[in-house]
């Protein structure tokens, strides 16, 4: 049986104007020069936006905290102002590729240890969307599965040999 597709709600061109309005009133009180660019993703209903900074460090934050607590804050500023709940994606500069890439490395660095060692290994300190990102990269290794473990800040993911 087919999945069947989630509709999602079309932005208009004035709606996302307003909304960015809203975004860029937002940013100008981190008192950061920053530069924005947002699109609206219609295949997957997504805000996208861009923000690109001489100070990108202090947006982008340690382990992208800062950046998460951005993008958090800009999905109720877009749901305020859309009045609907729209998944809103911050990046800053190419922070994301950047740090997919490192994920993916680690991913599999780590697999070839497990599939030598025979050993599980733990990776502490991954944000949700990072947890996931491993899991979707190791889903059909041969060698090694994933798991979850632990609660809240705690929870981090392992990396254990099949057996």
């Amino acid at each position: 049986m087919l999945k069947q597709r989630r509709e999602f709600k079309k932005m208009t061109k004035e709606e996302l104007k307003k909304v960015e309005q809203e975004i860029k009133e937002f940013l100008s009180e981190l008192e950061i020069p920053i530069t924005t660019k947002t699109d609206f993703d219609e295949v997957f209903g997504i805000i996208n936006v861009q923000l690109d900074s001489e100070e990108a460090a202090a947006l982008i934050g340690f382990h992208g905290e800062t950046l998460q607590a951005i993008q958090l804050i800009l999905s109720f500023v877009v749901h305020k102002s859309s009045g609907e709940w729209v998944k809103t994606l911050v990046n800053v500069g190419d922070y994301r590729q950047k740090r997919e890439e490192q994920l993916k490395k680690l991913a599999l660095n780590l697999a070839m240890k497990v599939k030598f060692s025979g050993e599980a290994q733990a990776v502490p300190n991954l944000t949700p969307s990072e947890r996931r990102a491993i899991h979707l990269i190791l889903a059909n290794h041969p060698d090694v599965y994933t798991e979850s473990e632990g609660e809240g800040r705690e929870r981090q993911l392992v990396i254990k040999p099949k057996a």
